[in-house]
């Protein structure tokens, strides 16, 4: 019992020392933080003292950088004070400088106005002196200056326009000269005019009854197997063969020779022998496509095209060979083409394809222009060959060089001499409708187409005409015949004027 009172009064003690030693250390560290804050309100009050002269000092900066900018502005609104009145000064001595000039000024006008008077004065005592003296009114003089003038002008503009035509006319022809010249030299085609003959020649009048046959049997085969109408009249030792389609009347006649030659004319050798003459036509046909193709040096060409390109073989046109016709426009627009750089090898392949029209318009509707585009867009042409198709009789305008050059090929191959020919008919109806347009204008005498229709020559009345309004006459003369008449070449459009004067001598 005494041991465990000991040990609780022991324990109690020590707790009783912790317990004084804790409050010591509570004290201290309660001094240390009283201590401490004393010293951060003292630190805040310096902070505060040290702010609160920063701030009067910056403003006190501030207040003096205000006012040394007041007192700068203030000066720069004395000086253009200053300057302002300088200038309205000036401007005062200006205005009144003007009113000044303005004053002589209208001294001056007032002079002026009193000259003017005076001159008109005296110019309308000149004028009434000078229509005195003339004997004509000022109107009637200015209209007589003004004619003179008109006359001056026109004669003045006709010399122009002549020696300007006269220049353009020998550099250009020069040129063309040249260039067709050159072409044409090149051009070595045989100028060959070949006409399918419907004619076939017998060996005697005897060979007609054998072709007519027993009752006609003969010739009916033979017209039905070909479609071409044979005719057998009086004609002697001779049979005329009749059909639109010149391939046909082609089989039909080679195959009448290879009869009349066999000598075996009856139903069946009929049958035999028209089918091997239409496989000997087409033979040809192609064959004669290919050369072309291959004469004119173009590749890719589709078979239908090179087909229809060999019947132009056996189609003419006023006379020509419509498949050598357009090999020789081919090679006219290449050589063309070549001399301008444009583009030969479609100025060629255009011109050898632009009448392909032609070998199908006896069978089927429409012009062969249309027939050609036709063909062409059918059978894959590209569209600047098919545009110069179109455009080589100016059914739509030619919008490429290699179109125009293959109109121009075309409109040499047609007009040079001996290429086309013309019926009678034809050729006076040409020449008659030349005379009535030359004609139709005032002042012509007489008239005459000559030289085949090349040239025609003007007499006109010689009192309604000097040099340079016959000058205009063939002008327009020439341009009425460009304008309303079709004809290969050129027509020569020359005016006469004479003048007779007779005196009898007594």
């Amino acid at each position: 019992m005494n041991l465990t009172l000991m040990i609780a009064i022991i324990v109690l003690v020590v707790l009783a020392a912790l317990l004084i030693i804790q409050q010591t250390k509570f004290k201290a560290l309660k001094n240390e933080t009283q201590k401490s804050m004393a010293d951060l309100a003292e630190k805040e009050q310096l902070l505060q003292k040290e702010a609160l002269l920063k701030a009067k000092e910056a403003l006190q900066e501030e207040r003096e950088q205000f006012n040394e900018e007041e007192r700068e502005r203030r000066q720069e609104i004395q000086r253009l004070e200053a300057k302002l009145a300088k200038r309205e000064d000036v401007l005062e001595d200006k205005i009144q400088d003007a009113e000044e000039k303005s004053a002589q000024s209208q001294r001056k006008m007032d002079e002026l106005l009193d000259k003017e008077d005076h001159l008109n004065n005296l110019i309308q005592q000149q004028t009434s002196e000078l229509e005195r003296i003339s004997g004509m009114s000022a109107e009637e003089a200015k209209n007589q200056l003004l004619e003179q003038l008109k006359t001056d002008l026109a004669q003045e503009q006709m010399q122009l326009i002549r020696e300007n035509e006269a220049k353009i006319r020998e550099i250009s022809l020069e040129k063309s000269k040249e260039i067709l010249t050159t072409t044409m030299q090149r051009c070595m085609i045989e100028q060959v005019v070949e006409s399918t003959v419907s004619v076939v020649t017998l060996p005697s009048d005897e060979m007609k009854g054998r072709i007519i046959g027993r009752e006609g049997r003969n010739i009916r085969t033979l017209e039905t197997l070909t479609g071409v109408d044979l005719i057998i009249d009086d004609t002697p030792e001779a049979v005329v063969l009749s059909c639109f389609d010149p391939v046909r009347r082609e089989v039909a006649k080679l195959a009448l020779e290879k009869l009349i030659a066999d000598g075996r004319i009856h139903p069946v050798r009929i049958e035999e022998i028209v089918e091997q003459s239409r496989e000997e036509i087409e033979k040809k046909i192609i064959s004669e496509g290919e050369n072309a193709a291959l004469d004119m040096g173009i590749m890719g060409l589709n078979k239908e095209l090179i087909k229809n390109l060999g019947r132009l073989y056996y189609r003419t046109s006023y006379g020509q060979n419509v498949l050598k016709h357009s090999l020789e426009v081919g090679h006219i627009a290449g050589m063309l083409a070549s001399e301008l750089h444009a583009n030969v090898n479609v100025a060629k392949r255009a011109g050898l394809l632009h009448d392909i029209g032609k070998a199908v318009d006896q069978t089927q509707e429409g012009t062969h222009i249309q027939l050609g585009v036709e063909l062409a867009q059918r059978y894959g042409e590209k569209q600047d060959i098919i545009h110069a198709i179109e455009a080589h009789h100016d059914d739509v305008t030619a919008n490429t060089i290699e179109a125009v050059l293959v109109k121009i090929a075309d409109a040499i191959s047609a007009g040079r001499p001996g290429a086309r020919r013309d019926t009678l008919e034809i050729y006076i109806k040409r020449l008659q409708k030349i005379e009535e347009i030359v004609n139709s204008f005032q002042g012509i005498k007489q008239s005459f187409a000559v030289q085949a229709g090349r040239e025609v020559r003007v007499i006109v009345q010689s009192e309604m005409f000097d040099d340079l309004a016959s000058q205009k006459l063939a002008r327009d003369v020439a341009k009425r015949i460009e304008d309303e008449l079709d004809y290969p070449g050129q027509i020569r459009v020359t005016v006469v004027r004479e003048f007779r004067t007779t005196e009898i001598a007594k």
